[in-house]
């Protein structure tokens, strides 16, 4: 027995080693999650601390490439709210390597996880965001300007845990609110290596799912995709088109428009009613007091619709919020007052930020020769297509791009696996077939194709021929 126990230690000694001559830190290993199957990749996370003196810091989770990690980029994805938990949302629900089970205690694999494509790394940005936190309470009064340097922040300190990724090629990618985090954040970065004399970053790509680009624009398209979707009426959709004037709406004040306008809102609403995932439009609802109590009862709670367990983010607040979970993780480290959730209940973000307008920040990333593509699910009624794909176009137009890519499908597997355009080489947008908000939760496999190719450098094929991702 006693040899048994010095092999083993012998082994994660020798192991140890070898993160240390890589520079890794072995003290955010992550060993082994509870529930989950064996893997061939390695797995870190823990946290970064941005300000010392006010005790913030952020959480981060970092899965190596499957194949091959020394040869492959570093992603980094953010979720959007803003508040709301890129581990949660897109390293456990949509492109990480793993999803919960259906009774919350273990992990099942996700066969297409961006991780085959590119090294990923996931963070709770800002604090009070997930596990990241402050001791500062001021510091959850935050905005966009503040939450694009601290995540600059964290990448730069991030690189000091990890520097074999400082020479990698850096993609930044994300959904939703991500569409103010992520062009901010490319920003910050553009800013830096201009005032740098030495280290630059490696900035390649940006890529945003179902992005929040402009309210007023986004906000009208909800309605017409509500109408185009025989969602509402003919009198109700035309009642807003002639009452309402969403140039006038803001995030803030919503209902600053006038009472007609008001009304025919709120008819819409009713209409749509509370039993429709407006996130996905075609997907059943998951009811979360049913399924509460079977996790509690540690029965099976899976409910899938359309090939997709609609109950995944019960099953993934539960699974979070295990004790031995959070240890292997090694999150938590200050016990905080609350329990992890997947939006934050203690942050103050500001209610002006998300009028802003993000098309002459996308506007300057172009221009810097960095490609940016915008990919839609066509089954948001939150961020529809709609918008964006109008928004791109005027971003073109502004550009002076011309059409290099006609509107036309793109193929995966043989099948349509949705729409894509492209100006001037550097601008895409692109729709996805079936998908939702959260584009890899309801079409993995063609979110990931899509994916592949914009870290690849390579355009949406338009034929039906066999593709390798």
């Amino acid at each position: 027995m006693r040899e048994c126990w010095l092999v083993g230690a012998l082994v994660v000694v020798i192991y140890g080693s070898l993160l240390e001559t890589k520079g890794y830190p072995i003290e955010d290993l992550v060993v082994k999650l509870p529930g989950q199957s064996k893997v061939e990749f390695n797995q870190y996370s823990g946290y970064v601390d941005i300000d010392v003196k006010h005790g913030r810091s952020l959480f981060y989770y970092f899965v190596e490439a499957e194949h091959e990690p020394n040869k492959k980029p570093l992603t980094l994805w953010l979720n959007g709210g803003p508040g709301c938990s890129s581990i949660g949302g897109g390293a456990f629900t949509e492109l990480g390597p793993f999803y919960p089970t259906g009774d919350g205690r273990g992990l099942r694999k996700n066969s297409m996880s961006w991780n085959r494509a590119s090294n990923l790394l996931f963070l709770e940005s800002p604090a009070g965001v997930g596990w990241s936190y402050s001791n500062t309470t001021s510091d959850y009064n935050i905005g966009d300007v503040s939450t694009a340097n601290d995540s600059l922040l964290f990448l730069l300190k991030w690189y000091e845990k990890f520097p074999t990724y400082k020479s990698r090629e850096l993609y930044l990618t994300g959904e939703s609110y991500a569409g103010h985090y992520i062009p901010q954040l490319a920003n910050a970065i553009l800013d830096y290596n201009a005032r740098s004399t030495g280290y630059k970053f490696k900035l390649k790509g940006v890529a945003i799912g179902n992005p929040l680009l402009n309210l007023d624009r986004d906000m009208q398209a909800t309605y017409d995709y509500f109408w185009s979707h025989g969602m509402i009426s003919d009198e109700v959709g035309l009642a807003i088109t002639n009452d309402c004037d969403f140039d006038d709406y803001t995030f803030a004040s919503p209902h600053n428009v006038s009472e007609s306008c008001n009304n025919a809102l709120n008819d819409a609403n009713k209409i749509v009613g509370d039993y429709i995932n407006s996130y996905d439009v075609l997907l059943d609802v998951c009811y979360p007091a049913i399924v509460e109590q079977e996790l509690r009862l540690k029965k099976m709670a899976t409910k899938i619709s359309l090939g997709v367990d609609v109950c995944m983010s019960y099953e993934r607040r539960f699974y979070f919020n295990l004790p031995e979970v959070q240890k292997a993780l090694h999150a938590n480290r200050t016990n905080l007052p609350y329990p992890w959730s997947m939006c934050s209940r203690v942050l103050n973000y500001s209610d002006t930020d998300p009028n802003t307008d993000m098309l002459p920040t996308l506007k300057r990333i172009v221009q810097n020769h960095i490609p940016v593509w915008v990919f839609s699910g066509d089954q948001d009624s939150v961020v529809p297509l709609l918008g964006s794909r109008t928004l791109i176009r005027e971003l073109a137009h502004d550009l002076k791009f011309k059409i290099t890519v006609p509107y036309g499908a793109w193929f995966h597997k043989g099948q349509v696996g949705g729409w894509a355009t492209e100006y001037g080489n550097l601008l895409t947008f692109a729709t996805v077939r079936g998908a939702a908000h959260m584009v890899p939760y309801a079409q993995p496999s063609r979110a990931l194709h899509l994916f592949s190719s914009f870290v690849n450098g390579r355009r949406l094929p338009n034929t039906t021929r066999p593709s390798i991702d």
